[in-house]
């Protein structure tokens, strides 16, 4: 879009991601890795402050494009003061917020409350499972008001830098991501999916001795579990039925969508399949990604 430099303007190119979710559950490492990606990131800022921080970058001549803001919930208070900001800076300044929310499963953040003795704002003392709980009752309406959606339960730090690199290097090109996962329902439903399908009713590789050691990635599996007339069949259907919801999706304001396919243990079939569609977004001009969440762990059932 080419618009002439004024101070008008430069909140129309402005891209504001708004990072927030469970204590613990990461945000220390997002904002680090969009400041790598040249965002201007600015950390617990309440949220009655983001319109007069946005009348800031107006001010700055269009020289700030990419900003990125931590927003801590500690309250009921907190959480009415943020939606008010989003809708004052939508109307007045005609700025859409990105929301990054991060999540995690309940025993994985008290794991991590425990490792770093630290307590959870909300625990008020006592056990971080009843502040966890608390948190996430609070921020329950604003999850479904993400764009993006990452549970980070079963991701290193460098895997969740990884994650978001992936998600926003682009986004000023306003691209619309799929990602799409592969995963074992023994291990548990990702909880940062969109869509989820299950695939244990194809012919499973597991039970062939030779192929159990090996993966979706490996040829000799890849092309056992698309032999299969009802793999093809699945396969055409489930195209349809995306490739009709994507643009969809895109118009709805979302930026990304996660495709979650699984299979018993997320090592032959789901990586199969993640693999497939992830080349045929690609062919209909989407920025697609796959990943395999459960592939490495260790012993599985295909």
């Amino acid at each position: 879009m080419d618009h002439n430099i004024e101070v008008s303007q430069s909140t129309h190119d402005l891209e504001l991601v708004i990072i927030t979710g469970m204590s613990g559950a990461g945000k220390t490492v997002a904002v680090q890795s969009l400041e790598d990606l040249g965002y201007f990131c600015v950390d617990n800022l309440p949220p009655a402050l983001i319109p007069k921080f946005i009348d800031l970058v107006e001010g700055s001549g269009g020289k700030m494009k990419k900003v990125a803001l931590v927003i801590d919930l500690r309250g009921r208070e907190f959480f009415d003061q943020l939606f008010n900001a989003i809708d004052t800076i939508g109307v007045e300044s005609k700025v859409t917020p990105q929301i990054l929310f991060l999540d995690s499963r309940d025993n994985v953040l008290v794991s991590r409350y425990k490792e770093t003795r630290r307590s959870h704002p909300l625990a008020a003392g006592g056990p971080p499972l009843e502040g966890i709980q608390a948190e996430r009752a609070l921020l329950d309406e604003l999850k479904g008001q993400a764009q993006t959606i990452i549970d980070t339960s079963d991701l290193k730090p460098v895997q969740l830098r990884e994650r978001i690199i992936q998600r926003f290097c682009m986004s000023d090109k306003q691209v619309f991501n799929v990602h799409i996962l592969s995963f074992g329902f023994k291990h548990g439903i990702p909880i940062d999916a969109d869509l989820v399908f299950d695939v244990r009713f194809l012919p499973n590789p597991h039970y062939i001795d030779h192929m159990r050691p090996m993966t979706g990635l490996d040829k000799e599996v890849s092309d056992y579990v698309l032999k299969w007339s009802e793999t093809q069949q699945f396969i055409e259907k489930l195209y349809d039925l995306v490739s009709y919801m994507l643009p969809h999706y895109k118009r709805e304001g979302k930026s990304q969508l996660v495709l979650a396919i699984g299979c018993t243990g997320g090592k032959h079939r789901s990586v199969t399949l993640a693999e497939y569609f992830k080349v045929k977004f690609e062919e209909d001009s989407y920025y697609t990604y796959s990943t395999h969440r459960d592939v490495e762990k260790g012993k599985r059932e295909g």
